[in-house]
């Protein structure tokens, strides 16, 4: 149990509408009722988030195992691994400004993890000019929102919250969530 009066607080990667943010609140609405704050703290990056769990600040890391960098939190010797989970994500697609009506090569942006999805989504009136990489998938959505790219690869809610709409198909993706702990803060397991 964190040693606050506070509940347990739950850190990930940001800003609303990423699918961290909705893994972090499954894992949430998991835990034993009282014990952890209802929401999640949002970072701009794992890195962020990692921090705020060695500095005190929040009690657990929740980083997506597709993270490219998600080795250096299991290496980390100030970081337990204390469990994993499967979460499917929300729907994936290809969103641009609702209206516009991009073709040929686009400039489309996309956290680094999910990248792969572009070639099996893109539609096939659109090619990839450039991938812009952002730090979450909400970050995409704002990124073409704003006009610096035509397109996004980002998720279902960071579209509707951003106000995109798809110009693809979309899909989940099958996921597992690693939760880490400070390791002065686990307990020794019995042999």
């Amino acid at each position: 149990m964190p040693t606050t009066a506070r509940g347990w607080k739950v850190a990930t990667l940001g800003p609303a509408g990423t699918s961290s943010e909705l893994a972090a609140e499954h894992l949430i609405a998991r835990l034993p009722g009282g014990s952890v704050e209802q929401t999640p703290a949002l970072f701009h990056s794992y890195e962020s988030a990692s921090r705020a769990v060695l500095q005190g600040s929040a009690d657990l890391l929740v980083v997506a195992n597709a993270y490219a960098d998600v080795s250096a939190f299991y290496m980390n010797t100030e970081l337990s691994l204390v469990g994993a989970y499967h979460y499917r994500t929300p729907q994936y697609g290809i969103a641009v400004v609702p209206g516009s009506t991009p073709s040929g090569p686009v400039r489309i942006a996309s956290h680094p993890a999910p990248v792969p999805l572009i070639e099996q989504l893109l539609p096939k009136e659109m090619s990839v000019k450039e991938t812009v990489l952002t730090d979450s998938t909400s970050a995409a959505a704002l990124a073409a929102r704003a006009g610096r790219v035509e397109a996004a690869l980002t998720t279902a809610p960071s579209a509707e919250r951003y106000g995109l709409a798809f110009v693809s198909e979309t899909r989940p993706i099958d996921m597992l969530w690693s939760v880490f702990r400070l390791t002065r803060a686990v307990e020794p397991v019995a042999a």
